[in-house]
């Protein structure tokens, strides 16, 4: 019998993201984060092998994102006209964790990065903040060219480190919730889309309105 409502569906989960000054570093890798900065994979939940691993890091000026897709047979290929399109990553976060709303607030974000489809000869890659759909009131844009991103090609993929300032997230101050004695949570989804090996996401997929509805997103507990 299939299932009626997917596993993850039946859950709120909790992510503990580790803290990490220096971010970002200077040189070839923005991130360069240990294993020890992983995020759970909860894909398996649903009967599926996931084919990308993402780890995260925080400081006091930002949050960061490393994604590594393994598996590949051919190079990445993306253009920056067409951002949601594979190969790469899209990041949704929700400063304010409301997960009781089904229309974004200006404290959601939508990011789309890849690790090609930029530049002037189109190998470079990108990164850009695109307005959520159905949003109850919009949030300021990330300024075009503005959003740190590296990509490095592996033999069978790539590995793609993000770095958001803070400023580029509306409502981002751990230091404020520190002085009110308040842990840091972030809403937050992420879907890695590939041309060769489907699509990855946090926990439910495609069939949940997962780019427009924040209940469907998960936490960040910055720690």
């Amino acid at each position: 019998m299939p299932e009626v409502v997917p596993p993850p569906f039946l859950f709120r989960f909790t992510l503990p993201v580790r803290r990490c000054d220096g971010l970002p570093k200077r040189g070839k890798r923005l991130l360069d984060l240990s294993a020890e900065f992983a995020l759970p994979d909860l894909s398996e939940l649903r009967g599926v092998r996931p084919f990308g691993e993402v780890r995260a890091a925080w400081n006091d000026d930002g949050l960061g994102f490393s994604v590594l897709v393994r598996g590949k047979k051919h190079p990445p290929a993306a253009e920056e006209r067409m951002p949601t399109m594979p190969d790469g990553v899209q990041l949704w976060i929700d400063t304010r964790n409301t997960q009781t709303i089904h229309r974004a607030s200006r404290y959601c974000h939508h990011f789309c990065f890849a690790p090609v489809g930029g530049g002037s000869n189109g190998e470079q890659p990108f990164g850009t903040q695109l307005h959520i759909a159905q949003a109850r009131e919009p949030t300021s844009l990330a300024a075009k060219g503005s959003l740190l991103v590296n990509a490095e090609s592996l033999f069978d993929g790539y590995r793609l480190e993000i770095w958001l300032r803070r400023e580029q997230l509306q409502g981002f101050d751990p230091a404020a919730d520190r002085e009110a004695g308040t842990p840091t949570k972030l809403g937050f989804f992420y879907e890695i889309r590939d041309s060769e090996l489907g699509d990855q996401t946090l926990t439910v997929d495609a069939s949940f309105p997962f780019a427009y509805d924040p209940s469907l997103w998960s936490t960040l507990e910055l720690s």
